[in-house]
């Protein structure tokens, strides 16, 4: 018997059967709404399930995925090998001095509105990021001037091979859109965000929502709407990407049911239809264009996933 179809007996021994799916279409998991099928796939409603989880794939040796709300990443047509959970762990707690306790599935937009409303700032420039904690902390997200990176103060990781452990923000060694968790390029020792301690401010709740709401207001008139993974490349050192596309001539350019986005060009819409490969040809053909009109290198912010 393999190491999938003994994870699967396992995970059902442990209680787990009726919940865990074999071959999921990613596709309804991605905010690209694209990706092919994930070998097992669950939903774990609590850190306890997370761990558990993670712990029996890794022991078994089986590929594990964590996704948050499927944004910033692009899954190949041929899906991904082994597990995929869904982090839909999101209870939070914040003290008197602004110390807000966070699980990593929880809702990044939700919490920085929620936060902004009790008079707490620090969170505010996330309003409009659709990620998740785990994802943000991560990616070290960002916009409007703020980013992860300033409000971090520890995070509670499960590391496949150490297990579990709590880290300071200087072992995350943040970068501009990045940081150690994201540079491990062997995916399978990547160790899972379970909790985050974020540093925030007293602040005045009505200034606060006037904030919140022009930062909204700004982010509807750039930001397309439809199916995208957000922004698909990093700024460079000197320009915005989305200008360097846009001056290339790439607005609305299209390769099959994947466009460049006439409203914002550093957006790749899924008009309908769209196959990660698609996706993906798109968005080396712009490298292209972009190295070759401006001798800028585009660096994807989107991380591509699963059997390429």
């Amino acid at each position: 018997m393999n190491s999938l179809a003994q994870l699967e007996r396992e995970l059902i021994k442990r209680g787990y059967d009726g919940r865990l799916l074999a071959d999921e279409p990613l596709c309804r998991h991605t905010s690209f709404a694209i990706g092919g099928p994930a070998d097992l796939f669950i939903v774990a409603r609590g850190l306890a399930e997370l761990r558990e989880l993670l712990g029996v794939a890794w022991a078994m040796a089986v590929p594990v995925l964590a996704l948050g709300s499927g944004t910033n990443i692009l899954v190949a047509d041929a899906g991904v090998r082994g597990l995929v959970i869904v982090n839909d762990c999101h209870e939070s707690s914040i003290d008197g001095d602004g110390l807000l306790i966070v699980q990593s599935g929880a809702p990044l937009r939700r919490l920085a509105l929620e936060t902004a409303t009790q008079g707490w700032a620090g969170l505010e420039w996330a309003v409009g990021i659709p990620g998740t904690v785990g994802g943000a902390v991560a990616g070290n997200a960002g916009a409007y001037g703020g980013c992860m990176a300033d409000a971090v103060r520890w995070v509670s990781w499960l590391h496949p091979e150490r297990g579990l452990e709590r880290v300071d923000a200087q072992a995350l060694e943040y970068g501009y859109r990045s940081s150690r968790i994201k540079r491990e390029p062997r995916r399978e020792r990547r160790p899972v965000v379970l909790e985050a301690a974020l540093q925030l401010t007293p602040g005045n709740a009505q200034e606060l929502a006037c904030k919140v709401e022009s930062l909204t207001a700004q982010r509807k008139m750039r930001t397309p709407e439809g199916h995208c993974a957000g922004s698909i490349f990093k700024r460079t050192e000197l320009y915005p990407a989305g200008l360097l596309i846009e001056q290339a001539g790439l607005k609305g350019h299209h390769i099959g049911g994947a466009e460049v986005s006439t409203k914002h060009a550093n957006f790749v819409m899924n008009t309908g239809g769209a196959t990660a490969a698609e996706v993906r040809a798109l968005i080396e053909l712009i490298q292209e264009k972009v190295w070759a009109a401006f001798g800028q290198r585009l660096e994807p912010e989107i991380e591509f996933v699963g059997q390429w």
